[in-house]
């Protein structure tokens, strides 16, 4: 039995334009019911595939989802009150989302950042009437997220009213993906691995607590970038943004996760730059890391096997840095393709990871005593 859905039988091309398309009178009605598109070679293999759902048809990505609920549960508990101030830590995507969730609700926004945000979504996030604040060094310990953080706390405290979504710690941020959840139970029918990448941990846990609900048997596997802590790995300087971690988000569903796996930086520019080539469809560094764990899953597994992976954004922002061959030289992206198999650690602590690396024990490193991993090759 093949994994791929039988076609519906198609309307003919004026129906498809009257039944196809939405007609919104707010913006916020254009954000979900995003397609799933079937995924196969060259990144799962003959034979093998699985179903990407592409939040990037949203307005401004995955996290237009969890800005507006985030915003419209504050505002129904009354901790947000009319017209006060939105303040909040972002690396890009959030922030379209909350400039997104600003105008809806008619609240002024002002995002934290550090420079390593693309200029293009500097200048949209201007451009849709947000207030950036750039913060000019990392914290010693939590490099820029941190400082990202420290800052968002001075302005709240400079602000009378102003309120935090906190992204990192607030259940809404999880809940919120409910709704991705059912679009993806209604659109494939059954689902046996989940693969999301990890950041703020609130889609992974929010889509797959969901999910589990339909499907009790499923399977979730995180994907993690190196020089990211949240899985036990210390954090180091990170060239991929929007997923990884240098602190320890309270949303992340540690019970939840089968296996993590981590990937490098030319490891998700090589799968973003196929999908673009190959499928039409791609997006930034997350969803190069995804695919790139999606379709070893797909193509190790059984093709009866249904699995499904989130692809949070597009490739718009991503111009500068993943689909820039300058930058991707400069920064030693454009080498190889990546290997066929992950490497394999049975512990988060046993070394520091340099390439695309499995593992199968997950837990909460936050609860773990640390133990510093061994330097790489050496003995333990």
């Amino acid at each position: 039995m093949n994994t791929r859905l039988r076609p519906h039988s198609v309307p003919s091309a004026s129906a498809r334009i009257i039944t196809g398309a939405a007609c919104c009178h707010s913006p916020e009605r254009a954000v979900g019911n995003t397609p799933v598109l079937w995924i196969e070679d060259p990144i799962a293999g003959s034979g093998h595939g699985f179903w990407a759902k592409l939040e990037g048809f949203n307005p401004g990505g995955m996290k237009d989802r969890p800005a507006l609920y985030m915003v419209a549960k504050a505002k129904e508990r009354g901790e947000l009150v009319d017209g006060a101030p939105i303040v909040e830590s972002t690396s890009g995507t959030l922030g379209l989302g909350l400039a997104l969730a600003g105008i809806v609700y008619g609240h002024p926004v002002t995002l934290v950042t550090d420079p390593g945000m693309e200029p293009i979504v500097r200048r949209m996030l201007t451009a849709h009437g947000t207030r950036v604040d750039l913060v000019d060094h990392p914290h010693r310990r939590g490099g820029w997220q941190q400082a990202r953080c420290d800052r968002v706390q001075q302005l709240l405290a400079e602000q009378d009213g102003a309120w935090c979504p906190d992204q990192y710690n607030n259940p809404d941020n999880v809940a919120a993906y409910a709704s991705m959840a059912d679009e993806l139970a209604a659109q494939l029918g059954r689902i046996d691995v989940l693969v999301c990448s990890v950041g703020t941990g609130g889609h992974s846990a929010g889509v797959f607590r969901v999910l589990q609900r339909y499907f009790p048997r499923l399977r979730l596997i995180g994907v993690d970038t190196i020089g990211s802590t949240i899985f036990g790995q210390p954090a180091t300087a990170r060239l991929m943004r929007g997923l990884g971690s240098s602190i320890h988000p309270r949303n992340v569903d540690y019970a939840a996760f089968d296996e993590v796996h981590w990937v490098a930086p030319q490891e998700a520019v090589w799968t973003c730059r196929t999908l673009a080539a190959v499928h039409h469809a791609t997006g930034g560094w997350s969803v190069g890391a995804v695919a790139l764990v999606a379709g070893w899953v797909a193509r190790t597994h059984d093709p009866d096997v249904r699995v499904a992976a989130v692809f949070p954004d597009g490739p718009h922002r991503y111009f500068d840095t993943v689909y820039n061959d300058d930058y991707c030289a400069r920064h030693g992206l454009l080498d190889a393709a990546p290997p066929a198999e992950p490497d394999t650690i049975t512990d988060p602590r046993d070394r520091l990871v340099q390439r695309w690396t499995r593992c199968r024990t997950v837990t909460d490193p936050t609860t773990v005593p640390p133990t510093p991993p061994a330097p790489r090759g050496a003995q333990r």
